[in-house]
């Protein structure tokens, strides 16, 4: 984290959930007690366009927006737009881009490997595990609840802290 300032950028297509991962983060940070800016940058996501978003959280963060070079999570749902992206990841920035074949490889439903991911990232982070829980029981309906705290355990279980 820089300067107390913890500066996450998650990337991807429209339909990977990319939104969804960074709205995750974002009331984890919250439930945690931090201040959290969220921008996002939507292409054309319908139709599979890019799709990105910086989520920043701290003490007091005044801007949505990561400057380049200052990234210390990246988080890619594909590998396009990670290598269209990495290039914003600080010199020892954290680069995800390892579990996302991990995440295809883990994961029976697709549609959960944002989830996946957010768990991966979540180890790493300075938010408590019951943060995140609470964070995903806001995001996600109650049919489809258990399957992603199941994905997201799975996903926090990939990294050794």
């Amino acid at each position: 984290m820089n300067n107390n300032t913890c500066n996450i950028l998650f990337c991807g297509i429209g339909g990977q959930g990319v939104l969804k991962a960074s709205e995750i983060c974002g009331w984890a940070a919250i439930f945690d007690g931090f201040h959290v800016k969220k921008s996002e940058v939507h292409g054309m996501a319908q139709r599979g366009g890019s799709v990105e978003s910086h989520l920043r959280f701290g003490k007091k963060v005044f801007s949505p927006l990561i400057t380049r070079g200052q990234v210390d999570y990246l988080v890619s749902f594909h590998h396009d737009e990670h290598d269209r992206m990495k290039n914003l990841l600080r010199h020892d920035g954290v680069d995800l881009i390892e579990y996302l074949d991990k995440a295809q490889a883990q994961i029976e439903d697709q549609r959960q490997m944002n989830t996946f991911l957010v768990g991966v990232l979540s180890a790493l982070l300075p938010v408590k595990e019951q943060s995140w829980i609470k964070a995903i029981e806001k995001v996600f309906p109650e049919k489809i609840l258990a399957q992603n705290k199941e994905v997201f355990l799975k996903g926090r279980r990939m990294i050794k802290v």
